[in-house]
């Protein structure tokens, strides 16, 4: 029997979300026989999302890929020192250099919109209803309302006190996908992120979310991605 050389992919989620918004490009990974794992992340802290991602590498051959969105991006730059990582892709992605935390990055730029339709209860930071649309707003109203009923709630200080102290895209080799026209992270950082990381660059004419209104784009890169390595 014929040994597989291609890497497994190891998907990591953003803050409002779950190991399932991976779900369109998943299902066709796995049909082109890749292994794949979405790592479900706790959204307490960075130690603990990067435990989650630890134990997704666990689940799969080495060697990996690790795919981050959004806050996902922080969680791979401090879990891709790992040695069983081969590459790292940011889908419309936070990487950080060492001891920025995420607040230090979105004040780079101007505030994207999203942050002024935001809910702190009990502690936690929400999309607001009428924020959605900031969020993923080149999905169907459908499709907005269901990505706003099951967002993750994480805690207020976790954008101020993530840090990690060895971001892994200075050892690893990068790919970004900037989303040109998302209101949750401001593009124009996007690109700053991507051209100090020297990575591989496309860019998308999508929200936020370009794994659910662009998940062939997102296919492609992960794609070249996993060829490359």
């Amino acid at each position: 029997m014929a040994v597989s050389t291609r890497p497994s992919i190891v998907f990591a989620h953003g803050l409002w979300a779950d190991g399932s918004c991976f779900s369109k490009v998943i299902s066709v990974l796995q049909q082109e026989g890749y292994e794949v794992v979405s790592a479900q992340n706790t959204l307490e802290s960075l130690e603990g999302d990067v435990d989650a991602v630890s134990r997704a590498l666990a689940r799969v051959s080495s060697p990996a890929i690790l795919v981050g969105h959004s806050w996902g991006g922080f969680v791979i730059t401090a879990a891709g020192n790992d040695d069983r990582v081969s590459g790292l892709v940011y889908i419309a992605a936070l990487g950080p250099d060492a001891g920025e935390t995420p607040q230090d990055l979105i004040a780079k730029y101007d505030a994207p919109p999203l942050f002024s339709h935001l809910d702190v209860e009990d502690g936690r930071i929400w999309i607001a209803r009428d924020g959605i649309s900031h969020f993923c707003g080149d999905l169907s109203e459908q499709e907005q309302q269901l990505v706003w009923a099951t967002q993750g709630a994480p805690p207020a200080d976790l954008l101020a006190t993530a840090r990690t102290d060895r971001p892994a895209w200075k050892s690893k080799p990068s790919w970004f996908i900037v989303a040109k026209q998302d209101h949750a992270i401001n593009p124009e950082l996007e690109r700053f992120m991507a051209q100090r990381m020297g990575s591989t660059t496309v860019e998308a004419d999508t929200s936020h979310v370009p794994m659910l209104s662009d998940p062939e784009l997102v296919l492609d890169t992960i794609r070249t991605a996993a060829k490359s390595v």
